[in-house]
């Protein structure tokens, strides 16, 4: 979801925490960190008082969009057969369907 929000404009965290909708704080300061880290998100810092920062796709992250939206049209066209494989396979090795799944 970060991407996509990403995809059009630079946001600041609070904005990005806003249009996500579910997430924690702890959840999206860690997705930002590591994306960060990898190289596909630019946490730009101005030197204002108080400090802003926002947040922008680099090259490398841009690169990732594409691939995003066809995995995630294959994943709403497939979800449901996944979930069914899943109970299949569940069902086969004995689980219940309130049990944990690891």
């Amino acid at each position: 979801m970060v991407f996509y929000e990403l995809e059009q404009e630079k946001l600041r965290y609070s904005d990005l925490f806003q249009r996500i909708e579910g997430i924690t704080k702890k959840m999206l300061t860690e997705t930002l960190r590591q994306l960060e880290r990898d190289g596909l998100v630019h946490r730009h810092v101005y030197d204002t008082v108080p400090p802003a920062v926002d947040y922008s796709l680099t090259s490398l992250g841009l690169t990732l969009i594409e691939p995003m939206r066809v995995l995630h049209r294959w994943t709403d066209a497939h979800y449901d057969s996944v979930l069914e494989s899943r109970k299949k396979f569940d069902h086969a090795q004995g689980h219940q369907d309130n049990q944990p799944k690891t």
